[in-house]
């Protein structure tokens, strides 16, 4: 183009193409290049000096338009069916936008009252501004059950599965959604619920047969009784929340902070960024951010918000489905830190050296607006050199000043040391109607790790500039392991070969050296789980035991209150502690909160270990589904339990455990030593033992139960020779009489001799 464009050209393209606002986007549109890139940056300042333009660091955006990505209510049809939207994000003092929803066929129904997530398309027609796109529903849900469908004459019944309820819920024979007798359904309140008679339900989901893989995660959930969802007061309270503004905030809109997260994440509620630090007195250090969605401004102390949050205590998360602490106009709008989009949030300002060490740190409560919301395989693969078009532009400025700062810390961490089992995760993977196509080991990418390692920086700063401050909160504490425990795992590194430090107070490098030994050897595995086998429960507390784990004196949770109570208790402590805004006697911490500290970290310190085992039996349930239609099949595996009824194998290829019974392992009887980890064969003298290397075959595999049976066919390599009879614990036969043979007195008599050596050394260590 051989002009400049006019003021107005350029004003159409930035609401054209609200993506692509830096200046050299504009230049590149309208082809201006070399000095007349000057005259394109005066234009910019006279839009923004005008009011036209407000400048985002090096973008432009239109102050009275909508951002791409936008939270909308949705209005009653007009006369001719059509929905209209509200933005309920709107900040300009023009005349709100109306938008219209373009729906798609896949699309849920939407009815009025609806919150949606939507993409926005600016367009100039006579009655609508913005033409919208369904992203996905957020905001309220009418009470809902899970049940057995019971089939009447006039429509039928649903019977609860939860233990807890007797009460039959009634439906009508146009609300049954073609289920049949014997299903399980997923229904919610149809109507008011009357003073007399059975409550009314329309069946919105049919479930199927109640053993089919995607009823697990709603049977885990009834069965550990975790509220599923929301009293009406809790609803009504979220529904009736409005955005925070900047009023008593810091304008933290132009840092340029990014979310990452996983691909599918339903909620964000941390932001990050980091810049080299200019300060002369600090060479080759670097200025982190961490900035967390401010959910203390919106769940106050002792609303019907915080009494549900707390005694739910944090969100449970199963492969179909997640359980949210809080009702979804919150955790999955108001506080989600959406990309371009203001959101309240407390921020940690914390500065380290070149040594990766925290100098110090400042927290402020701000008013962001998140830049880019990105997956960890995206970032993960612009900084290796392959960006796609949204990281592209962010790899020089944002992304590689993240991996700089990360470097640093990784350092620290390394010569910190916290403890480093090598223990993958498991990811299932389900279809849309909830069948397991597979199970993987989740990736862990140096994305993943900058994350925990900025987290972990910023849980520090949290727990010590409370302490500086001397303002009640719960740490996260993780305890040394018990004795006992401890002289478990060195009994089971020294049958290995290995030496555990003694002697000494246990630190983590201790327990990092021994999986050093091991690392690469027959036993990895084997002192790998042993070591985490050794280890106590974390839990919530008032009083400051330290984090064993992460070796760290000081360590509170800041980073998580979306899906954790106890995140919420550290915000309202920050708040008081800092006296920010004039609302902090209502959102900051309460003399109730202080008071029952204690019985707040018990109660979340259960409903955390609620959470874990009915996600564990979830899992359990899906690998059980999965390995369903593989009877017979054979696998190899680690011996990964010893019990007195059995041992258990864990396969290499999905995770899975599974019983191998004791019957199953011959006539003669194993002595159980529950000190070694041990099954000791009477007769044959054979050891079988943590960490050993297994051949099964899949004899049973009950989805309902999640429970799974293996015959052993080898170990250690060699074949497994069950001589014969099966009876497992039976003893030996002599002329039809059941008594001890010559060989298992002599094994007892070893194994009594060498549990009393034990004895004996544990003892004397004692006294020295």
């Amino acid at each position: 183009m051989s002009t400049l464009p006019t003021k107005q050209e350029i004003l159409d393209w930035i609401s054209g193409n609200p993506t692509l606002t830096a200046k050299r986007d504009i230049a590149k549109a309208f082809g201006i290049k070399g000095a007349a890139r000057i005259d394109l940056k005066r234009i910019l300042r006279e839009l923004e000096d005008e009011g036209h333009l407000e400048k985002r660091k090096k973008t432009y955006r239109d102050p009275d338009r909508l951002p791409p990505v936008s939270v909308l209510q949705v209005k009653a049809p007009d006369e001719n069916g059509d929905l209209f939207a509200v933005p309920l994000e709107w900040h300009g003092e023009g005349v709100e936008p109306t938008v219209l929803i373009v729906t798609k066929p896949s699309d849920p129904a939407l009815g009025e009252g609806d919150r949606i997530l939507a993409r926005l398309q600016v367009v100039h027609e006579a009655d609508h501004n913005y033409e919208a796109r369904l992203i996905r529903k957020i905001g309220t849900s009418p009470q809902r059950v899970v049940g057995i469908f019971r089939k009447g004459a006039e429509g039928g019944r649903i019977l609860p599965i939860d233990k807890g309820s007797d009460r039959e819920w009634m439906v009508g024979p146009d609300a049954t959604g073609g289920a049949k007798d014997g299903e399980l359904v997923e229904a919610e309140q149809a109507g008011p619920k009357g003073r007399m008679g059975l409550p009314k339900a329309r069946i919105v989901l049919r479930l199927g047969d109640p053993t089919e893989p995607r009823a697990v995660s709603l049977i885990a959930i009834h069965q550990h009784g975790i509220p599923d969802d929301f009293p009406a007061d809790v609803l009504a309270e979220a529904d009736a929340v409005k955005p925070a503004g900047l009023n008593g905030r810091e304008d933290l809109r132009d840092l340029p902070l990014i979310t990452i997260d996983p691909a599918d994440a339903r909620d964000r509620d941390d932001a990050v960024h980091a810049h080299a630090d200019d300060d002369p007195k600090n060479p080759g250090g670097y200025v982190i951010w961490v900035a967390i969605a401010d959910v203390a401004h919106y769940v106050t102390p002792g609303s019907a918000l915080d009494h549900e949050a707390r005694k739910r205590g944090n969100s449970s998360y199963f492969p179909d489905r997640v359980v949210p602490m809080l009702p979804d106009r919150l955790s999955g709008d108001l506080c989600s830190l959406h990309e371009d989009v203001p959101r309240a949030c407390i921020a940690v300002r914390m500065v380290i050296d070149a040594q990766g060490e925290k100098l110090g740190q400042r927290f402020v409560r701000g008013l962001m607006r998140s830049q880019a919301s990105l997956p960890y395989r995206d970032v993960q693969a612009a900084v290796d050199g392959a960006p796609n078009d949204k990281t592209a532009p962010l790899v020089e400025d944002v992304l590689k000043p993240l991996y700089a700062a990360y470097e640093l810390l990784k350092g620290a961490s390394a010569r910190r040391q916290p403890l480093d089992l090598d223990l993958p995760e498991r990811k299932i993977v389900l279809s849309d109607e909830g069948k397991v196509l597979s199970v993987d080991f989740a990736e862990r990418m140096d994305a993943h790790r900058l994350i925990e390692e900025f987290m972990v920086l910023a849980n520090v700063a949290a727990a010590e500039t409370l302490i500086a401050k001397k303002t009640p909160l719960l740490f996260r504490v993780h305890e040394e392991p018990p004795p006992d425990k401890l002289e478990s795992l060195r009994e089971t590194a020294g049958a290995a070969g290995l030496t555990l430090a003694k002697g000494q107070v246990l630190q983590t490098r201790h327990l990092n050296a021994l999986l050093r030994q091991a690392e690469g050897t027959p036993e990895d595995e084997l002192i790998n789980m042993a070591t985490l086998r050794s280890m106590t429960q974390a839990y919530y507390s008032p009083k400051n035991f330290g984090h064993f784990g992460l070796a760290l004196r000081n360590y509170a949770h800041f980073t998580s209150p979306i899906r954790r109570y106890s995140d919420l208790i550290v915000h309202r402590a920050l708040i008081s502690a800092h006296g920010w805004g004039p609302d902090r006697g209502k959102d900051g911490l309460s003399a109730e909160d202080i008071d029952r500290l204690e019985l707040t970290g018990q109660q979340i310190s259960d409903t955390e270990r609620r959470s874990m085992m009915a996600e564990r039996d979830t899992t359990d349930r899906y690998l059980a589904a999965f390995l369903s239609d593989r009877i017979g099949a054979e696998f190899p595996g680690r011996v990964s339990g010893i019990a007195k009824f059995g041992l258990f194998v864990k396969l290499d290829e999905t995770g899975a455990d599974g019983l191998v019974p004791i019957s199953t392992l011959g006539n003669e009887y194993f002595n159980f030593d529950r000190d070694n980890g041990t099954l000791v064969g009477s007769e044959s003298g054979r050891v079988i033992a943590l960490g050993m290397k297994a051949k099964v075959k899949l004899k049973e595999a009950a989805p309902v139960t999640g429970g799974i049976a293996f015959e052993l066919l080898e170990l250690e390599g060699e074949p497994y020779e069950s001589s014969g009879g099966g009876r497992g614990r039976g003893g030996y036969r002599r002329g039809g009489k059941r008594g001890p043979s010559p060989q298992r007195k002599a094994a007892k008599a070893r194994a009594k001799d060498a549990k009393v050596k034990r004895k004996v050394s544990r003892q004397r260590r004692q006294k020295t």
